[in-house]
């Protein structure tokens, strides 16, 4: 039979021991707290897209959303937060659905270079042509892009000038420009017609001289633009001679 001597003598130990096995079960419940933390990495709001996006065609607002995802803090940042940072932008590489949207795979408009810029405003149909033009040729550098012009034809035979508007509601997609003494001036505008069109411009900048007036914004007629019936496509256009322009256009002759 054990002394009351001998029970008192061993408690400091029986209390070490439970002393010791309490450190041992916080400790283990830090490092499982810290181990479960470490796995989780900051959240970011990301744009991604909403609809499958092809290149050089500009993205719009309805192509985009965002989504919450976990990106490490020291990850690069590459992501956009806000759908008006990428709305307008043009994509460089094919995007899926669902997709984050990454700066490496987007550039502004004016930005992208060669194969990768946007598509020109082209409805179905027509064509690009681009003419020439100078400051008194093209309204004093007035036209930009957007606009709508007219265009005027002068035709000299032997000692008759005659004068006529050839073409009015001619959209202008583009106005190139040329530098000159710190100064830069309009050379050439980029417009929007049938390929039977360009072709009857392209004779007239041949033979005949060329002039552009500016229409006023009330008069612009924008919105779709259906394909023309009298030349739907482009292997409708079958070539210009004089005496196609002298019928077209009989009181210029």
């Amino acid at each position: 039979m054990r002394t009351f001597s001998a029970i008192t003598s061993r408690r400091p130990f029986t209390l070490l021991g439970v002393l010791l096995a309490l450190v041992v079960i916080v400790a283990f419940v830090l490092v499982a707290l810290n181990a479960s933390q470490a796995g989780i990495s900051p959240t970011q709001t990301v744009v991604v897209a909403n609809a499958n996006l092809q290149p050089r065609i500009p993205i719009t607002e309805a192509d985009l959303t965002t989504r919450t995802i976990p990106v490490p803090s020291n990850y690069p940042k590459v992501y956009f937060a806000k759908v008006p940072d990428v709305v307008g932008m043009v994509p460089l590489v094919a995007i899926l659905m669902g997709e984050v949207v990454s700066s490496n795979d987007v550039a502004k408009a004016t930005q992208a270079l060669g194969s990768q810029s946007e598509y020109l405003a082209i409805p179905r149909g027509y064509v690009a042509l681009t003419i020439p033009t100078s400051e008194q040729q093209g309204v004093a550098d007035y036209i930009q892009p957007g606009d709508y012009i007219s265009v005027i034809a002068t035709v000299t035979t032997g000692s008759k000038v005659a004068v006529k508007t050839i073409f009015t509601q001619l959209h202008v997609i583009k106005v190139g420009a040329q530098s000159t003494a710190g100064n830069s001036n309009a050379s050439s505008l980029t417009v929007v017609v049938t390929q039977c069109e360009a072709e009857v411009i392209t004779w007239f900048l041949t033979y005949a001289a060329l002039k552009y007036s500016l229409e006023s914004y009330h008069d612009y007629a924008p919105g779709e633009q259906a394909p023309d019936p009298k030349c739907p496509s482009v292997g409708d256009a079958k070539g210009v001679t004089l005496q196609v322009i002298q019928a077209a256009f009989p009181t210029l002759f």
